[in-house]
């Protein structure tokens, strides 16, 4: 540990990190290594070509705090500017961005001109301003238009990290991130993520033993530990020689070893715990609870100095002068003294304009042990502080106070604003979070009346928080909630604006309920002339029956709701409605020109991203992708879903409606055009565990139909996936199709057979029983019976020839159907009806039953063929190549066999599709030995892991060695045995000694 004398501010932009006690160590005990190690990582000495990038973990009081004041110093030797920013324990009352306000408010004071240039470029840095955090008169909040884009934000804070670097290189350092919201996590992975054109390293400090399973840090930091440019440093207990070797410095009067051993046994190698136990002298005996340990410092403390700690331990970590001047209420030199004495004993830290306890634990033991009525009043003069302006703060803390200090009146007023102030920042799940703690002290109804409050504006905030979360489940439940609740006298504005936001809702999730009656009665309450809520309620009616496919009457709703938000000056809104006429022009699918729908949903695009309306936008850029994937024009469909996911992401809804569903689509454009490791990047937001579960188990499939082509057991996976069929419909048919995939490989019909009856029964019931992809799911089971029949009894064989005949028909009524209702059926429908055609004339050409002619069943593979090519699906069309290989094999045209063979071979290598291969090894297909032209095209990368292979490396250890994944290794691996033309690892090593391709 060290010790350091602070007489002035730590770094050059003021207060960094709370100096160390006192009373501790003034050598670094324990941590050399460690210490040397961060210096490398960050290359404080030598100037690294990207930023060093730092997380530093370890358990409360183990010593990060010390270990950083100690790289601070190094690194000012060396010529650094040293900054900080520290998350703060709100609980429940989180505030987006903390740190980085925290930050500003250094730069503005320390380098006002950097700040000053980079908010002339980038304005959205204001939004961070420490005076822009603070409460201020709550704005009316009507039916007008909300939301901020956080991409922005993003691009700002970076921007001013960069110049702030120009004279000097920037260390910058977040502390206790274990605290920190989700908008500031992702600003940090915006950060780690992005070069700097200045020398700027970063360290993010958080406590390990505080991230359990479901802290939301935990995940990220598994996400952040896969990037490139982040390392890892954990600090693990002080070993015991370490303890002693620190006891030593703290206490040099020497402890008797009766002493020094039980403090060595009782502090487990935390360096804290040793302090305190040096520090309260308590010698051979200390309170096991850690609390009481903590407590003790406070009985050294005078009666002014005790409540002086007690009421900054209400305020959280940290507490500013004037805000603790003006909650104390204390004569000032009994505030002073109060204050210095706590100082001194190192209870208290004090910063330029703050104090802070010395360790977070210590300000959570001393609130915790605080009189139940000790603590409302103390809350309550925290309240009293703000509300006269006394002291500064945010709306987040009122609430805080106010709740705890029952003082609920104003904990809703703060509540509403502190929810305000986070989707102005992007920060919709703190949003939602604000405004339901403001709703469950609104259902008392005098309150409401008394504060003037519409409740319906809040329920509908709240639920447009949680959709824009990605939990429209939760968003539908409250809307149905506080419907149910409305009282029979409710004005018909509360009832209309409930009633249309929940059918809106409602066209998001699986429901049997019938939005279109919910929309109408909403349209019926809603009063006729020119107002805010009847142009959003049209507006809403126009998608709810958009979504029902009752496009005149859309339009017309459209064309009215257009109007009136137009002449109201609602640009927002207006945009929505632009949005909603584009995609009737898209639903139509009536022969009008493709272009033209195109071109009006690009200027939807353009109009929504003028106006600020980010859901209208996603929207847009949703149904662009849409239009070409319904034409298999697989790259266009990428572009703009990409556009849509990098949005979605750039303002900080990942999860949102049209952001999540873009990522969806995206990942199956990716699966199609045979792109499986950048699929499989793409989704991997599914592990967030914090993430809502719908939208994790929508993309969760693209994954699993992956892995369980590479030849993965995913039965766990998909059992799990199949709890969310009855929310999301299409979580429910693409699972389905990987499980009827998996049983066929394995033989098993029955389960097959049996996965597609789930599946059509679930769909049936919350779709209709003629959805659209019953026939790929039809085609599908019936292969898997084909590649059971061999196998099957002749009892067996009727049966499954029976339900492969039903199956047929299952497909050919839906695709009759949709023909005959003039429905647009794309290039993928039409593939996916040839091998339905064709997989049953298999079937009945295995059975011998009905068997059709040898012309017939060859001419309905190669149409299958054809068609996949058409459309472009890799996978597709390497699975229809493989089966018409076994089928030409069998018939003797070998020439044949082996030129499908070969190219779905290809394909399989490319992939990675163990499944594929092995199908095409049981079929008897071999591979073509490789030419030399073939081998001549072996890449530098591939000939250095071909060299590997051939030592009997593992992907694993290939890996290791060249710094790659073992992903990429594997897809290495599968490129090179195609080129090879070899079966599998053995032979490529075989065929390399013998050819010479390892000198």
């Amino acid at each position: 540990m060290t010790h350091t004398e602070i007489s002035g501010p730590m770094s050059a932009l003021g207060t960094m990190i709370e100096p160390v006690a006192v009373h501790t160590s003034r050598t670094l005990v324990g941590r050399d290594a460690e210490l040397e190690q961060l210096c490398d990582l960050l290359g404080i000495r030598e100037l690294r070509d990207r930023p060093g990038v730092v997380l530093l973990s370890g358990d409360a009081g183990v010593g990060k705090t010390r270990l950083l004041i100690e790289l601070r110093d190094r690194a000012q030797a060396e010529g650094w500017r040293v900054v900080a920013g520290h998350c703060l324990d709100f609980g429940e009352s989180a505030l987006p961005y903390l740190p980085f306000s925290e930050l500003l408010g250094r730069f503005d004071t320390e380098v006002a001109d950097v700040v000053e240039q980079v908010s002339t470029l980038h304005p959205a840095i204001a939004r961070l301003q420490p005076g822009r955090r603070v409460r201020a008169a709550a704005e009316g909040s009507g039916d007008g238009e909300r939301g901020a884009d956080r991409g922005e934000l993003f691009d700002a804070v970076h921007a001013l990290i960069d110049a702030a670097a120009t004279e000097a290189p920037l260390l910058l350092v977040i502390e206790d991130t274990h605290w920190a919201d989700q908008s500031t996590r992702d600003l940090l992975g915006f950060l780690f993520t992005r070069s700097f054109t200045n020398p700027v390293a970063l360290v993010a400090s958080y406590r390990s033993d505080d991230l359990h399973r479901r802290h939301p840090l935990r995940r990220q930091v598994a996400e952040w530990s896969r990037l490139q440019t982040v390392d890892r440093l954990a600090l693990s207990p002080l070993s015991d020689d370490a303890v002693r070797e620190l006891i030593d410095e703290l206490a040099p009067e020497r402890l008797g070893e009766r002493e020094l051993a039980g403090i060595i046994g009782r502090a487990e190698g935390n360096a804290f715990f040793v302090e305190e136990l040096v520090a309260s002298g308590a010698g051979a005996w200390v309170p096991d609870d850690l609390a009481d340990l903590l407590l003790v410092r406070l009985d050294r403390l005078s009666d002014e100095a005790r409540q002086v700690v007690r009421i900054a331990s209400v305020a959280g970590r940290k507490v500013t002068h004037s805000l603790l001047e003006a909650a104390a209420d204390l004569p000032a030199a009994d505030l002073d003294a109060g204050i210095r004495q706590a100082v001194e004993m190192n209870v208290l830290v004090a910063g330029t304009k703050t104090y802070s306890f010395r360790h977070a634990l210590l300000g959570e033991a001393v609130y915790d042990d605080l009189l139940p009525g000790e603590r409302v009043r103390l809350h309550g003069q925290y309240v009293a502080a703000l509300a006269a302006g006394a002291g500064r703060g945010t709306a987040a803390e009122m609430a805080r106070h106010a709740r705890r200090a029952m003082d609920f009146d104003r904990a809703v007023t703060a509540g509403i604003e502190a929810g305000d102030e986070a989707v102005s920042v992007g920060g919709p799940d703190e949003a939602a979070r604000h405004y339901e703690h403001a709703l469950e002290l609104l259902e008392d109804a005098e309150r409401a009346e008394r504060l003037g409050i519409d409740v319906s504006k809040v329920v509908v905030w709240a639920a447009d928080a949680h959709s824009a979360a990605g939990d429209s489940q939760r968003a539908a439940s409250l809307l149905a909630e506080h419907l149910e609740r409305l009282p029979a006298d409710a004005p018909d504005t509360a009832r209309a604006r409930l009633l249309s936001n929940y059918a809106l809702s409602l066209c998001i999730i699986e429901t049997t309920l019938d939005p279109i009656d919910i929309t109408n009665q909403a349209v019926a309450l809603v009063p006729a002339g020119e107002s805010p809520l009847r142009a959003k309620v049209l507006a809403t009616h126009a998608r709810v029956l958009a979504g029902t496919n009752r496009l005149e009457e859309a339009e017309n709703a459209a064309t009215e709701a257009l109007a009136l938000a137009e002449r109201l000056r609602m640009p927002v809104l207006a945009s929505e409605i632009v949005t909603t006429m584009g995609s009737l022009r898209f639903k139509r699918g009536d022969g009008s020109d493709s272009g033209a729908v195109r071109a009006a949903l690009q200027d939807a695009v353009a109009r929504a991203a003028e106006a600020g309306a980010t859901s209208a936008e996603l929207r847009a850029l949703f149904l662009l992708g849409r239009s070409h994937q319904e034409a298999a024009d697989w790259d266009e469909a990428a572009r703009w879903f990409a556009a849509a996911v990098d949005r979605g992401v750039a303002v900080g809804l990942p999860w949102a409606p049209y952001s999540i569903e873009a990522r969806w689509q995206l990942g199956w454009v990716r699966y199609a055009q045979g792109e499986w490791d950048a699929a499989l990047e793409l989704v991997s937001i599914a592990d967030d565990e914090g993430g809502p579960i719908i939208p994790r188990a929508i993309i969760e499939a693209t994954r699993q139909a992956i892995l369980s082509a590479r030849g993965n057991d995913v039965s766990a996976a998909l059992r799990r996936l199949r709890k969310v069929w009855s929310d999301e419909g299409g979580v429910a048919v693409f699972s389905a199709g990987i499980e009827i995939e998996a049983a066929g490989h394995a033989g098993d019909a029955g389960a097959a057979i049996g996965a597609y009856d789930d599946v059509v029964a679930v769909l049936s019931r919350i779709w209709t029983e003629h959805f659209a992809a019953r026939v790929r799911l039809a085609a599908q089971t019936i292969g898997a019976i084909a590649c059971a029949l061999p196998s099957a009894s002749s009892v067996e064989r009727v049966s499954l020839l029976e339900r492969a005949a039903v199956l047929r028909a299952d497909g050919d009524l839906v695709a009759e159907r949709f023909t005959a209702s003039h429905a647009a059926w794309g290039p993928e429908g039409r593939a996916w009806v040839l091998r339905l055609a064709a997989e049953h004339l298999r079937v009945r050409w295995l059975s011998g039953v009905d068997a059709p002619e040898r012309d017939e069943l060859l001419a309905a593979w190669a149409a299958t063929v054809e068609a996949f090519e058409e459309l472009g699906s890799v996978p597709e069309l390497a699975r229809a190549r493989t089966t018409y290989a076994g089928i030409l094999r069998l018939l003797g045209d070998t020439a044949a066999a082996r030129e499908q063979g070969d190219l779905a071979r290809e394909t399989a290598h490319r992939l990675g599709a163990a499944v594929l291969l092995e199908e095409l090894r049981a079929s008897g297909s071999a591979p073509v030995r490789a030419t030399s032209t073939d081998k001549q095209r072996l890449t530098a990368r591939e000939r250095e892991i071909l060299a590997l292979v051939a030592d009997g490396r593992s992907n694993g250890e290939i890996g290791r060695q060249l710094f790659i994944s073992t992903k990429t290794v594997s897809v290495h691996v599968s490129n090179i045995l195609g080129k090879l033309g070899a079966a599998g690892r053995t032979e490529a090593a075989a065929i390399a000694r013998r050819d010479g391709l390892l000198s």
